[in-house]
């Protein structure tokens, strides 16, 4: 997936908007974070820490966890030119579940 693709399925999800954090250009659903391009070989995505474990799993050679304390929270990277376009989807689709309001989410198909 390119990082076009990326941006354009991002912003797909109900609510999603362009931001910028720390000069880092981001996607949010109403304020919060569940997409970051801080490079334009990877994405950041925010999991829960057992999403994460499993996406480690499943995933193995396109996602990372970010290093540090960040990573121990469920931020993990997305190699999303080597991952399949599926799976950045289903990850950046997870991602705006976890930090959308419960009532926008059970808008979505």
């Amino acid at each position: 997936m390119t990082e076009d693709e990326l941006v354009a399925f991002a912003l797909g999800l109900p609510e999603a908007a362009e931001a910028s954090h720390f000069g880092t250009r981001d996607f949010r659903v109403r304020g919060k974070i569940f997409l970051a391009l801080p490079s334009r070989e990877f994405g950041v995505i925010k999991l829960t820490p057992d999403q994460q474990r499993l996406t480690l799993e499943t995933a193995a050679g396109t996602v990372t966890a970010v290093p540090g304390g960040w990573g121990l929270r469920g931020w993990t990277r997305v190699h999303f030119l080597e991952a399949g376009d599926d799976v950045v989807r289903h990850l950046v689709r997870r991602a705006w579940t976890n930090v959308a309001p419960k009532a926008l989410r059970e808008k979505e198909p």
